[in-house]
C-alpha cells in the first residue's frame, strides 16, 4: 500500500475513525452508551476511514468496550468528588455534552490546535453540562505542558486525567515523565489509561499499524509489567479491566475470540491482551 493510497493522514484523522464506531454503537438497541455527536465528529471522512483501511472495522468491538469502560470508570471518580476533568489528547471525545454530569464540574481537553478547530466547529451550536474548557497544545511541548499543569493544579482540589488512546503511541520514556509529571501535582488525584500486552502490540503492529506507522503514528507503548509499570511513577492500579472480557458480557466480540477467555493472570506478555486501567496516586 503506497502512501497516497493510505487514508489515515495524521494522529488527529484517528479520532475519526474511532468517532464511526461510536456513531455504530449508538444506532444499536442495545447500545451500551449513546453519542449522538459521534456521526458529526467521525464526518465523512471518519466513515471512509474505517470502510477503506485495512481491517478497519474488525475491532469495533474493543472501541465499544474502551469507550464504555472509560464512562465507567469517569463516573465513579466524579461522583467520588473529583471537581475537575483533564482529558489529554482529547481528540473528537462527546463526553461533557453526552453524559450525566455536575454543572459544577470543570471539564479541561486539551489537543492539538486542528483537532480542536474542527471539534469547536462542529459542536458550535450544542451546550455541554459542565464547565467546558479547550486548550491548543502539543503534548510533547513539556514546558507549556508542565505551566498548563500547574495552573489546574492550583484551581482544583481532586483531578481526574483521562489518557483514551494516546499513550500507545508514545515512548516507554515519554509515559513515564508524563506519569511523573502528573504525580507531582498535589491534587491529580486519578488516572485513566488504556493499555495493551507486548503480545497485543505486535499483532496491532502487523495490521493497521503498518498503515499508522507511514503517517507518523505508530504503536510503540506496551509495558512488559503491565498496569504495574505505573507503580514506580507514583500511580498505583486501583481496577484493571479487559477489553474482551468487557466485549464478552454485553455480547460485542466476535466469535473466534470467545476461546481466549479467561484471560490470564498476572503480567500478560505475549498474550494479546488490551484493557482500561484506573490508577491512584500512591
Amino acid at each position: 500500500m503506497n502512501r497516497q493510497s493510505i487514508p489515515v493522514r495524521n494522529i488527529s484523522d484517528t479520532a475519526r475513525w474511532v468517532a464511526y464506531f461510536r456513531a455504530r454503537e449508538t444506532q444499536r438497541p442495545d447500545a451500551l452508551f449513546r453519542d449522538p455527536f459521534a456521526e458529526r465528529l467521525a464526518g465523512e471522512r471518519g466513515f471512509d476511514i474505517a470502510n477503506t483501511l485495512p481491517d478497519g472495522n474488525k475491532h469495533e468491538w474493543a472501541y465499544v468496550a474502551r469507550t464504555y469502560l472509560f464512562d465507567q470508570f469517569l463516573s465513579r471518580e466524579i461522583d467520588a468528588g473529583a471537581d475537575l476533568v483533564l482529558n489529554l489528547a482529547a481528540g473528537l471525545d462527546a463526553r461533557p455534552y453526552r453524559m450525566q454530569l455536575p454543572s459544577s464540574l470543570r471539564w479541561v481537553e486539551v489537543d492539538l490546535p486542528e483537532i480542536i478547530a474542527y471539534k469547536e466547529e462542529i459542536l458550535a451550536g450544542d451546550t455541554p453540562r459542565c464547565r467546558l474548557e479547550r486548550v491548543s497544545l502539543d503534548l510533547a511541548d513539556l514546558p507549556a505542558r508542565s505551566l498548563l499543569f500547574a495552573d489546574l493544579d492550583l484551581h482544583a482540589t481532586k483531578i481526574v486525567v483521562v489518557c483514551e488512546g494516546i499513550l500507545i503511541y508514545l515512548t516507554t520514556e515519554a509515559v513515564g515523565s508524563l506519569a511523573g509529571e502528573l504525580v507531582r501535582g498535589d491534587h491529580f488525584k486519578s488516572w485513566i489509561v488504556d493499555l495493551a500486552s507486548p503480545g497485543q502490540l505486535k499483532l496491532m503492529q502487523r495490521t493497521t499499524g503498518k498503515q499508522l506507522s507511514e503517517v507518523g503514528a505508530a504503536f510503540q507503548f506496551a509495558p512488559p509489567e503491565g498496569p504495574d509499570f505505573f507503580l514506580p511513577h507514583g500511580w498505583e492500579p486501583q481496577d484493571v479491566q479487559g477489553l474482551l472480557k468487557t466485549a464478552a458480557r454485553f455480547n460485542r466480540p466476535p466469535a473466534e475470540l470467545l476461546s481466549m477467555l479467561p484471560e490470564p493472570k498476572g503480567t500478560f506478555g505475549n498474550y494479546p491482551w488490551s484493557g482500561v486501567c484506573l490508577l491512584h496516586r500512591r
